[in-house]
């Protein structure tokens, strides 16, 4: 059985907007855009745009995004909606959220079933601390039937342990929903999911949030894309799909899991294999330089 799996990232543009209607309307339009893929993801903290409805938002400061977790339940409410009324997962990028009275940056895979897993963000960026915004502890790999898929959050594409963890676990897709606030940013993120899709053989989906909304929000560079390792079964540069930048958009992509499995055998660089097995001789450097150090 062939195992080809349609691949659509969304890419979203922060703008003001009047009530949460009006973010849902937003959401249907890219998730019609998406129609007939197997899986969606959406941007890190693309939800931001949900702060746009209170009246004051122009006169407070980045502290003040914290206050869309206000929005969970409404969010929580349409994303698992449309995943079982257009009969698709998808990644609803990321959302503030309270939990025992800490605010975590949790994504969030609705499945048409109904059912919703999560993932906490484990490594935060600098900026977001201001939000008093914590850290998750737990990484995990979700079988979605056709694919099995983990999630890293932005900066966690910076921490090739995150990547190498999931793809330990199982993973063949590697979900990146993002929010570069510079251009800088967005590059860091994107370069290193492309090593990660190197490192690992395996798909990267980088979604990005854009826009400039003014003051009080952070502004979004973006231009996502679909990743895959650069080798003779892909593109030079291993992209497979790419967004044009900062414009609001769904790309989509077929990515095909058996070619994928098979160039973990036998490609060019097997880095999948390599990387691993000489695990023991890293640990036994690692003791000595912090023996020396130490």
């Amino acid at each position: 059985m062939l195992r080809r799996v349609t691949i659509a990232a969304a890419q979203w543009e922060i703008r003001p907007i009047q009530d949460f209607d009006a973010f849902a309307a937003q959401a249907s339009t890219l998730l019609d855009e998406a129609r007939d893929a197997d899986l969606v993801v959406f941007p890190e903290l693309f939800t931001l745009s949900l702060l746009t409805t209170f009246p004051d938002w122009q006169m407070g400061s980045m502290s003040d995004v914290v206050r869309i977790q206000e929005y969970t339940a409404q969010y929580r409410e349409l994303f698992s909606a449309e995943a079982s009324r257009r009969d698709q997962h998808i990644l609803g990028g990321s959302h503030l959220v309270k939990e025992n009275g800490r605010l975590l940056n949790v994504a969030h895979l609705f499945r048409p079933s109904g059912d919703v897993q999560t993932h906490r963000k484990t490594h935060i960026f600098p900026t977001e601390a201001q939000w008093q915004t914590e850290e998750g502890d737990d990484i995990e790999v979700w079988d979605l039937g056709f694919a099995r898929v983990g999630a890293m959050i932005c900066y966690e594409a910076e921490i090739p342990e995150c990547a190498a963890t999931l793809t330990e676990m199982g993973a063949e897709i590697i979900l990146c929903p993002a929010f570069g606030f510079t251009e800088h940013g967005f590059w860091r993120v994107r370069h290193c999911a492309a090593a990660r899709a190197i490192e690992n053989q395996v798909y990267v989906v980088h979604a990005c949030t854009a826009g400039s909304p003014g003051p009080g929000l952070p502004a979004g560079f973006a231009r996502s894309s679909i990743l895959g390792p650069s080798d003779a079964p892909w593109a030079a540069d291993g992209v497979v799909v790419e967004a044009s930048t900062n414009v609001e958009c769904v790309v989509r992509g077929e990515v095909d899991l058996d070619v994928l499995l098979e160039n973990r055998e036998e490609g060019a660089a097997p880095t999948h294999r390599d990387r691993r097995r000489r695990a023991e001789l890293y640990r036994q450097w690692a003791e000595k330089t912090a023996a020396s150090v130490y």
